[in-house]
């Protein structure tokens, strides 16, 4: 009869916390969370199924301090350039870790609460949300061994005495799933003895202890602050490790699944726009669980565009992409993909597992390395190994051709991978980098010694200014980028929730097809993925009669429903019946 006087919000709640801590007293622990939260729990619960986002949304990934000018803290040169180049563009902005830290480009937090000074303050932050949507990480799986928490951990203090998780040297951890090379376990000197702590990625980076309530209780209090501060989007990252069992693979448990949950549920009450976004680098048949029953991820990560997309445009066959793309559910209304090519991190290769064969992986890493990239590796479960992801520029892994090496069609074919990123469906995000063109940044991975350093280049205003505005490929890279972007941006059949169909156009030509969800505009997006001219007919795409059709991208109209239309190498068209009206921040 107990349950009779609580809230839906707090049943709904006490559901997910039985199933992290079935020994605990969940009520109590629920009463808790919503205090932390600081959330009424009367608070009415959001439409389901609502899609939080339209074709006007394009994200923009980047470091806080990426742009940097003298005498300004970086966050506010970064808020000054993207109001004033890129407000047409984009609608969001994904601020990767802006928090002091101590190792992997602010991955490795130090202090969750805080804005790392050297990149300005809380301030310039609730100013970047004012005008833009704004992404941040809550880098949940680990912390800093610098951090406090940690110097407590060893101390036996509190917070932080059991907010780390250990494990027994002489288990059995060989099932563990690892994204690394580095020992899983650290030995470490405490007051209580020597322990050792879980380390998924590095030893800097020491994996939380979820079991322990406590720990969930403060990342609520970290969500609050971030709520609080005008962040809406969130990017859980590596949380598919987040519940650790020992003698299992400890990834992608039931549990972490289940916090998801919780954390979704949490947050959606508090600020019903507010989307979370699970970072996940693991096979597309285990990422798409992410999506729970529409009730987890908002979006998921289309880990597996980047590495096929990049390998059909080298080797100019779009088999697996296409195959890849035609296996790929629609998103449930209230969920969709975030589409991206390049990012902080490398490409990833995991996603690519049962979709290219060994053979074909071989030749994409040796490509990418022939055009200046690295190569970094995981251990498997057996002590294997194996390519874990190539790190290198867009720019640079666009540059050519697997048979031939570089070639004259670089920026076409930068260019036809951007107009294919952003027609399919989902949400379309681009790595700051990918707007300018930059090349890989060797004197950054000397300086650093990291591999993933070659595509964290960072851009001095004065050099960025002078390279967008002379005759640059910089320039002609962020000109063409902004030009189809404000494209995409004005076509309902750009919705990320659009009717998508593959079109089935032969070996040398890649098509599919969008439809507005009203019906009123219909979109064939149809791409030539190789160094030679390739044409088609219009009466492939069986195009309505009565309708005038245009390409969206040069304008052209085609009055001949049955004409021919030839597409030089890498070229693209955007075929539309009806064209959308501009939309602008």
């Amino acid at each position: 009869m107990e349950n009779v006087s609580l809230s839906h919000l707090e049943q709904k709640l006490i559901v997910h916390l039985q199933v992290l801590y079935p020994n605990l007293d969940t009520a109590e622990l629920a009463r808790k969370c919503l205090a932390t939260f600081h959330l009424d729990p009367d608070t009415e619960s959001p439409r389901p199924h609502n899609n939080l986002w339209d074709q006007s949304d394009i994200m923009l990934i980047t470091y806080a301090d990426t742009l940097r000018r003298e005498g300004e803290a970086p966050l506010e040169t970064l808020h000054k350039f993207v109001k004033s180049k890129l407000s047409d563009s984009i609608s969001a902005v994904h601020l990767l870790p802006f928090f002091p830290y101590s190792s992997d480009d602010g991955f490795s937090v130090m202090d969750y609460t805080t804005v790392n000074p050297s990149s300005g303050k809380w301030d310039h932050v609730e100013n970047l949300a004012k005008d833009f949507k704004v992404m941040g990480d809550l880098v949940i799986n680990h912390c800093s061994s610098r951090s406090m928490w940690f110097e407590n951990y060893k101390a036996g203090v509190h917070p932080g005495a059991d907010f780390f998780y250990e494990a027994d040297p002489n288990a059995d951890l060989s099932a563990v799933v690892r994204p690394r090379t580095s020992p899983l376990l650290r030995e470490v000197q405490t007051k209580n003895g020597v322990k050792h702590v879980w380390c998924t990625f590095s030893h800097d980076q020491v994996d939380l202890n979820f079991e322990n309530p406590a720990v969930l209780l403060e990342f609520l209090g970290i969500i609050r602050l971030y709520l609080e501060k005008g962040i809406r989007w969130f990017r859980l990252d590596a949380v598919a490790f987040l519940w650790k069992v020992p003698g299992t693979n400890s990834i992608n448990l039931p549990q972490t699944h289940e916090m998801i949950r919780l954390l979704r549920l949490m947050i959606e009450h508090y600020a019903p726009e507010s989307v979370i976004i699970t970072e996940t680098n693991i096979p597309n048949q285990e990422n798409l669980t992410y999506f729970g029953n529409a009730n987890e991820a908002h979006l998921i990560y289309n880990f597996s565009l980047p590495p096929l997309l990049i390998n059909s445009l080298v080797t100019g066959n779009f088999s697996h992409l296409k195959k890849w793309l035609m296996s790929m559910p629609p998103a449930q209304q209230g969920t969709t993909y975030l589409n991206f090519l390049a990012s902080h991190d490398g490409i990833g290769l995991r996603p690519t597992e049962g979709l290219l064969s060994e053979w074909e992986l071989e030749t994409l890493i040796n490509t990418m390395k022939r055009f200046g990239g690295k190569l970094s590796a995981r251990t498997t479960p057996q002590g294997e190994s194996k390519p874990y992801e190539i790190n290198i520029s867009l720019w640079n892994a666009l540059s050519g051709s697997a048979q031939q090496g570089p070639d004259q069609w670089q920026f076409a074919r930068f260019l036809c991978a951007a107009g294919v990123m952003m027609a399919l469906e989902g949400v379309p995000a681009f790595y700051i980098h990918s707007l300018f063109g930059t090349e890989n940044d060797l004197e950054r991975v000397d300086n650093t010694g990291h591999y993933r350093s070659i595509n964290r280049h960072i851009w001095d205003m004065e050099d960025l200014d002078h390279a967008l505005n002379t005759p640059t490929h910089h320039q002609k890279v962020f000109q063409s980028i902004s030009g189809l972007t404000k494209i995409r941006r004005a076509q309902p059949a750009f919705h990320p929730n659009a009717t998508q169909y593959v079109l089935h156009m032969g070996d040398n030509l890649f098509a599919f097809w969008r439809q507005s969800i009203d019906r009123r505009q219909s979109l064939f997006a149809v791409y030539n993925m190789t160094d030679q001219p390739q044409s088609f007919n219009l009466s492939e795409l069986n195009l309505i009669a009565t309708d005038d059709w245009i390409d969206l991208v040069t304008e052209q109209i085609y009055e001949d429903h049955l004409g021919k239309v030839i597409l030089m190498p890498y070229q693209f068209v955007w075929l539309a019946n009806k064209k959308g009206k501009i939309k602008t921040s």
